[in-house]
């Protein structure tokens, strides 16, 4: 097909055919396991610098020892630090941990508020964490940016900005608000399997023939003239602390 000429279009088209590649809503998408908006919070928390699979391995024995914030914001940090060991930085994490659950307690009468203003005051959480919980516990307009979410908007020219920030609010702007979510998780999903940092897999990837940096010739009518292509960023590790998406 032709390349959408305006940006929007070209951010309407790549929604539409990550809706198609990966379906379902953020709720659906979601690899953290949780029953609802206290888990995942805790659960997101946890998954800075550690991985969707080790937090799920370790979050069944937290919920079961500290099910409500009330019980989390009373525990021992030892005994916390011993349950989440094993996802990294453990103890910074129990420190955001138990700040949250107190917080959400004496704040807000032990229910994880849903607005941004007020997600952000809780220990351990920014502005990532905070779109997580909002998109997939709450269903409401949240755009996580996470190190896939970034680089792969940049290689599609949806953006130019590096800050995370930035890029929610500039490709926010081109998505209805209820898409964002899904969109950020699909995102997620397509840097993990295709698009990925070192070596992205252009040749198999659905978004080739309207992405500015794929690597592989998409094939064109003799009257169709040929594109520059960007260069290709280098991903990066995500840094550490608890704001993760």
């Amino acid at each position: 097909m032709a390349v959408p000429r305006r940006l929007r279009g070209r951010a309407r088209e790549v929604s539409t055919r990550l809706a198609g590649e990966y379906p379902g809503s953020a709720a659906d998408l979601c690899a953290l396991r949780h029953d609802g908006p206290f888990q995942l919070l805790v659960a997101t928390i946890l998954s800075a610098q550690s991985t969707d699979q080790r937090v799920n391995m370790v979050t069944p024995a937290l919920f079961a020892a500290y099910p409500t914030p009330e019980a989390l914001a009373a525990a021992s940090p030892a005994d916390v630090e011993e349950l989440i060991h094993s996802t990294g930085f453990f103890r910074a994490k129990t420190r955001s941990l138990l700040g949250m659950a107190q917080a959400v307690v004496e704040n807000y009468g032990g229910e994880v508020p849903p607005e941004m203003r007020d997600l952000v005051t809780l220990p351990g959480v920014g502005r990532k964490t905070a779109n997580v919980v909002r998109s997939v516990a709450f269903g409401l307009p949240g755009l996580p940016v996470d190190t896939h979410v970034g680089r792969i908007v940049r290689r599609l020219g949806l953006t130019e900005q590096t800050d995370p920030v930035k890029v929610e609010t500039e490709v926010g702007a081109l998505l209805p608000p209820e898409d964002w979510g899904a969109f950020s998780l699909r995102l997620i999903l397509h840097g993990r399997s295709v698009c990925v940092a070192r070596r992205p897999k252009c040749e198999a990837c659905l978004l080739a023939d309207i992405c500015p940096s794929a690597l592989v010739p998409v094939l064109r009518s003799p009257r169709t003239p040929t594109r520059e292509r960007a260069p290709v960023p280098t991903g990066s590790a995500a840094s550490p602390g608890a704001e993760r998406a």
